[in-house]
């Protein structure tokens, strides 16, 4: 039953995978419409085709192979927003960008990290497995592995970019980088945790009630995402107000 005085988190499931740069405009008009509270607080849920991003914290020395090679081999290389050093994104990843107010939650940036890496320890467990944190780290791994990257930016006090979980990501995709320059552990999915596959629906499912659960909201509602997509294609003077 929803809760009248809790608040409300939108849901964006992107039924088709989004270049990561379209994600980034989506993302910015979310952040712009959240700021001005013309909008709950939102989550987005999509897939990328292949793609490297190089955070702020970028070091040269992570990125294994060129740019013009690994474009040539249909791997975009885009820089990102978010803090954090470089990670990949492509198919079997589920990709969650939320955007959150935060002076409603402190303003308290390490806390909110801590609160993405417990929704995705919770959702492990309804998988049977046991997440971890790193001190020091940002992040979720299991047997010493990274599972799940986070990395997040915040504008006018609200929180975007996210986290990637990988579901079925080969583990050779991140070949070509040092994953979050991480030297010293590797990389897992869940798939390959559990020697099954997990369905995307019901995975997403499970991740939406590990955040309610997790950040206190009082229900979720359905966001028009035909209607945010077509938004970005017809540019940015051709939006006011929010689309709910």
């Amino acid at each position: 039953m929803p809760c009248p005085n809790r608040p409300v988190l939108q849901l964006l499931a992107l039924p088709e995978p989004i270049e990561y740069e379209a994600a980034t405009r989506l993302q910015e008009r979310l952040v712009a419409e959240r700021a001005a509270a013309l909008l709950p607080d939102t989550l987005i849920l999509c897939e990328h085709p292949p793609v490297i991003t190089l955070g702020r914290s970028f070091h040269p020395e992570n990125l294994r192979e060129a740019p013009l090679d690994l474009e040539a081999r249909g791997i975009r290389v885009r820089p990102a927003a978010r803090g954090g050093d470089v990670t990949y994104h492509g198919p079997g990843q589920l990709v969650g960008y939320p955007i959150v107010e935060l002076t409603r939650r402190g303003r308290d940036l390490h806390a909110y990290l801590r609160d993405l890496e417990e929704v995705l320890i919770r959702l492990l467990a309804d998988y049977g497995l046991v997440g971890e944190r790193v001190p020091g780290r940002t992040g979720v791994w299991v047997h010493h592995e990274k599972v799940a990257a986070i990395g997040v930016a915040v504008r006018r006090w609200v929180a975007w970019h996210g986290f990637a979980l990988n579901v079925s990501t080969p583990v050779e995709a991140f070949a070509p980088i040092i994953p979050c320059g991480i030297r010293d552990r590797g990389v897992t999915s869940l798939e390959r945790l559990l020697g099954r596959p997990v369905p995307r629906e019901t995975l997403q499912e499970a991740l939406v009630r590990e955040m309610v659960a997790a950040f206190g909201y009082g229900e979720t509602v359905p966001g028009d995402c035909a209607r945010w997509l077509r938004l970005d294609q017809a540019g940015p003077g051709n939006h006011s107000g929010s689309p709910n």
